[in-house]
């Protein structure tokens, strides 16, 4: 792949641990943040039907002089699409916009809790699709205990990856200490918790935080670099995400250094247990069901 770090995921294929995310980025905008990643030596894409930019991220990769086989391409089936019939088209239609054969990655972006049958139908969509070779590894997202628990109860295989919301201020231990028992992957969104301080107005945050910038500055790094190394020193996959090449490149910059033990550990201490996204409980497809466009 590149000379990121690479994670094996629970099926022996090889993931780089940082990737690179496009949530709320502009279709406009995203060619040009995921060509910067891309230069910037990322090799690992993150983005979802729900996103609006698949075909966007497939046309940078494409661009981007970097071989196809050596950028890892992740993506997510939105709720809309849930049921068997209705996730493998959902699989066409972002291949299709990625101008992909084969996606690395494809996870349920949701549980639906209120109709989780909906649910175990598409994830069983992605078994299939996993078993005909056209996914490489399949997984789910913002599934919390109970709803991981449900659905092992009918997998056949074991979710590679939960991406969930993860950062000093929610650091959600027992979900991630579940997926560990079962050899699923955390994999953090909204790493450096940015979800916090612009959706949220009652948190601080996080770059602004005395403990996370007294550890960046003992090593020479921006607070967000600090972050990023924690949740990679804890085993984590993390998926920063910006607009601004330079911050894309910054983020990048986590591999010359490591945080002590100590340090792992006041950062821990920062969790307040309040989450930044929305609750899980919340997702249903009256509030937040919206059809994907055809590709």
């Amino acid at each position: 792949m590149s000379s990121t770090p690479l994670l094996t995921l629970n099926n022996g294929v090889e993931m780089p641990v940082l990737g690179f995310g496009v949530f709320q980025t502009p279709p406009d905008e995203t060619r040009s943040a995921v060509e910067a990643a891309v230069s910037a030596g990322y090799r690992h894409i993150d983005t979802a039907a729900a996103y609006g930019n698949e075909r966007q991220v497939g046309e940078a990769v494409a661009r981007s002089g970097v071989d196809r086989s050596d950028v890892f391409i992740e993506t997510k089936i939105w709720i809309s699409d849930y049921g068997y019939e209705q996730t493998l088209h959902g699989f066409d239609k972002s291949a299709r916009k990625l101008g992909v054969d084969q996606i690395d990655l494809l996870i349920l972006h949701q549980a639906l809790p209120s109709e989780f049958d909906k649910t175990r139908q598409a994830y069983r969509a992605l078994e299939t699709l996993l078993a005909d070779g056209k996914v490489r590894a399949i997984g789910v997202s913002n599934f919390m205990v109970e709803h991981l628990t449900a659905l092992l109860d009918t997998a056949t295989v074991v979710p590679a990856v939960n991406q969930i919301e993860v950062h000093p201020y929610f650091a959600q231990r027992e979900l991630e200490a579940f997926g560990t028992e079962h050899g699923i992957l955390t994999q953090a969104w909204s790493p450096i918790g940015g979800i916090t301080f612009y959706r949220d107005g009652n948190h601080t945050s996080t770059l602004q935080d005395p403990v996370i910038g007294e550890i960046a500055k003992a090593h020479g790094k921006t607070p967000a670099q600090a972050m990023l190394r924690w949740h990679l020193q804890q085993g984590r996959s993390a998926i920063p995400k910006s607009t601004k090449p330079a911050r894309i490149a910054e983020n990048f910059d986590i591999f010359d250094f490591a945080l002590t033990g100590e340090q792992l550990a006041a950062i821990d201490r920062l969790d307040t247990g309040r989450r930044g996204g929305p609750e899980p409980a919340d997702i249903t497809l009256a509030n937040f069901g919206r059809p994907i466009p055809e590709a």
